[in-house]
């Protein structure tokens, strides 16, 4: 049914589907993600990745919540919605719902418009932001993730480019509760998407096919590129790349882990700065100050957000 060039092997769809499971079962495993009796909330966009992970966490046993975040870009928000909640349904999980207009006062299209990050950016932070909240307030153990191979060996790729150490320190599938964030995982990340998108089919997922219209120009894709293009003549190189770092070279980066966190002045959630990055953007759409007042010149704390590292480079830079 399918050929995997980097396992020298082509599957059945029997043990394909065994194969996939018995993935991400090793690398909760090795990670330790989470337990029997952990609740875990996965954050779903409607797209093969993550409905994929909710399926396979649903068969192993795991108590899962979906979490869908609606960004506002129009059809394609209502059809992912549409999509998750459908998948929710047939398998009688929960959805929960939470929208970034509606909870937040802006919509995705609109702070890529009046803000100063780029329209990817600000929805990677807004996600992140919203679904660590979220977990936190619902008393959840864990956040899982759908982010796969692809997306971590492009990760690695861009940060290691630009050598930004902190970064690559982080870039863990497994990242552990601390300072007001609940544990996130990434039980995908031994999979490539091509996998994914196979155990989908195999599996009878309907999902949603089209790439987000806001997404021209990211250069996560473009990293992407760089590494499918060399994956393409030397299969396994992704798997060499990230698997590779994982066991040799994110014990060598450790120490360059040295973010300090404090809560957030506006929100109380946790960043390196006065304020973390979610409110500062979200103040910049809506045109509302932060900090400021006689004791505190707004000079002193522009600069002060000038200097600071940003909560999107504590965790991760993509999401999905």
């Amino acid at each position: 049914m399918i050929e995997i060039r980097r396992h020298h092997a082509a599957f059945c769809t029997e043990h394909f589907l065994a194969m996939f499971r018995t993935q991400v079962e090793k690398a909760i495993r090795r990670f330790q993600m989470m337990e029997p009796d952990d609740r875990v909330m996965i954050a779903v966009s409607g797209g093969k990745d993550s409905l994929a992970l909710w399926d396979v966490l649903l068969g192993l046993g795991y108590d899962v919540t979906g979490l869908y975040l609606g960004l506002g870009i129009g059809v394609y928000s209502d059809r992912s919605h549409d999509v998750a909640q459908a998948f929710a349904d047939a398998r009688g999980a929960r959805l929960r719902t939470v929208d970034l207009e509606r909870d937040h006062g802006y919509d995705i299209p609109t702070a890529g418009r009046r803000g100063s990050r780029s329209t990817c950016a600000v929805c990677g932070l807004s996600k992140r932001y919203v679904f660590n909240r979220a977990a936190l307030e619902g008393g959840f153990d864990v956040v899982a993730t759908g982010h796969n191979l692809d997306d971590e060996a492009a990760t690695l790729l861009g940060n290691t480019l630009r050598w930004q150490t902190e970064a690559i320190a982080r870039q863990s599938p497994a990242l552990p509760a601390r300072d007001g964030m609940v544990k996130k995982v990434k039980p995908l990340h031994r999979l490539s998407e091509l996998e994914t998108a196979a155990y989908a089919f195999l599996r009878g997922i309907e999902y949603v096919v089209e790439e987000c219209p806001l997404v021209a120009g990211n250069t996560q894709l473009r990293y992407k590129e760089a590494i499918n293009a060399i994956e393409h003549t030397s299969p396994g190189t992704k798997s060499q790349f990230f698997l590779g770092y994982l066991e040799r070279g994110m014990p060598l980066f450790s120490a360059e882990d040295r973010a300090e966190l404090h809560a957030c002045e506006a929100c109380g959630q946790p960043t390196t700065g006065r304020f973390c990055a979610f409110c500062r953007a979200r103040a910049q759409v809506l045109g509302e100050r932060l900090g400021g007042g006689a004791e505190t010149p707004d000079r002193q704390v522009a600069e002060e957000l000038a200097d600071e590292v940003l909560p999107v480079e504590i965790y991760d830079r993509a999401g999905r």
